[in-house]
């Protein structure tokens, strides 16, 4: 007797597969691939290159079009390209401009003029950020309701796929090769994200979409702050993966200080542990079809805060390989799971009339806490000790999930994502 596959089953087969989850899945492969472009390799680049420590750190300061990108997307709400729509149009042009920096960047020079390899790499941070703008619009607007849970998850996927093709795959690659040549790759693997952008369809503009610069700005904002738990929710944003950022942020010198090699960290800790948050990505979509993005962000945020506080396990088992293999991938799966969420969760309360707007100002707030919460994480850890530390991070998970009382309730029934 044949066995049967349930209905819902080729439902969901059906909607991973669709083009619009295949897109979904290359444009955060192009987002995430350019980010570490320009920290790590770049290092790595200058600090082979004898480049002084000081250029070194001042390289970091690249990265502040990701913070500051809410800016200039008001102008991509307002201006439509003369090709291909609102969306499609501008994220071409941010595309090619990418590819073109990460190809000038490659051919800067970091011994006679390293302050023009920091200007390439400005401009890098600069249309990456552009395009990150661009992309999480036509997210936004080409999923429906039901899809950004899985559309999200999908999109952290291919955003996982690409940090890991520039960082392993740039340094790997840099011993084989000159960091010229390297760059020339990651040019050349942009362009996938490029193809995509010519065949996949223009969403439709939604009615009343911004006709000026001043619309532009100021419409998404008066739309924000005048809905109901307005502030709730941009204190949700900031608190809801606080204490996981906190502990991530220094969990190297930890896993060194308990005893485990460099290769054991490496090997578990990064490769492993990338693995462990793909699956996690891709769970949370499928979680977030059935049981929809209000109840999973409950489950997925008492999931992180325990797991958050299995670093404390450590402390008393040692340098154990299966205990650091079992506490990474519990976090890193959680992490995954809770960030699908997370990401929907912004994406479904943006007005689609300025997506990118809206949408950028609440993911640079999202990346906030990484920033200044994980400054001081070296003196909390110094001063508390490592065990009440990691104690001290799941704890700080608690007034994000209180949040939710006030913002998304548990429903009474499943709303599907």
């Amino acid at each position: 007797m044949k066995a049967t596959i349930p209905l819902e089953s080729h439902s969901t087969l059906r909607v991973i597969l669709s083009r619009r989850m295949l897109v979904a899945l290359v444009m955060g492969f192009c987002a995430g691939l350019p980010l570490l472009l320009t920290i790590g390799v770049l290092q790595a680049w200058m600090q082979e290159a004898g480049l002084d420590l000081t250029w070194i750190g001042m390289i970091t300061l690249v990265q502040l079009p990701y913070s500051w990108k809410f800016l200039w997307s008001p102008v991509l709400d307002r201006f439509t390209p003369p090709f291909l729509g609102r969306r499609r149009g501008w994220l071409l042009m941010a595309q090619l401009a990418l590819i073109l920096a990460i190809i000038l960047l490659g051919f800067s020079d970091p011994v006679h003029k390293p302050g023009w390899m920091v200007a390439a790499a400005a401009l890098v941070a600069f249309f990456s950020a552009t395009q990150d703008i661009v992309i999480d619009a036509y997210r936004r607007e080409d999923l429906s309701d039901e899809e950004l849970g899985l559309g999200s998850s999908m999109y952290i996927y291919g955003y996982r796929l690409g940090m890991l093709l520039a960082s392993g795959g740039g340094l790997i690659m840099a011993d084989h090769m000159s960091f010229c040549m390297v760059y020339l790759v990651m040019g050349v693997c942009m362009l996938p994200g490029v193809i995509t952008t010519l065949l996949t369809p223009e969403p439709a503009m939604c009615a009343g979409a911004p006709t000026t610069i001043k619309a532009a700005v100021l419409d998404p904002l008066k739309d924000y702050f005048t809905r109901t738990n307005a502030l709730w929710i941009l204190a949700f944003i900031l608190t809801y993966k606080l204490g996981e950022v906190m502990a991530t942020a220094i969990t190297t010198p930890f896993y060194l200080e308990v005893g485990f090699t460099k290769t054991q960290i490496g090997a578990v800790a990064k490769i492993f542990g990338t693995g462990a948050t793909l699956a996690g990505a891709f769970l949370g979509g499928l979680t977030l079809m059935r049981l929809g993005i209000h109840r999973c962000l409950w489950i997925f945020g008492v999931l992180q805060a325990v797991a958050t506080g299995c670093f404390a396990v450590l402390t008393k088992t040692g340098a154990l390989v299966p205990a650091l293999a079992a506490v990474i991938a519990f976090e890193n799966l959680s992490m995954g799971m809770g960030t699908a969420a997370y990401v929907a969760f912004m994406a479904s309360i943006t007005n689609k009339k300025f997506t990118a707007t809206q949408y950028a100002l609440l993911s640079s707030l999202m990346g906030l806490p990484r920033v200044v919460a994980s400054a001081p994480t070296g003196f909390l850890a110094k001063q508390m000790g490592w065990e009440l530390f990691f104690i001290g991070c799941a704890l700080i998970a608690v007034p994000g999930l209180l949040i939710l009382v006030k913002i998304a309730p548990w429903p009474a029934k499943p709303q599907r994502a």
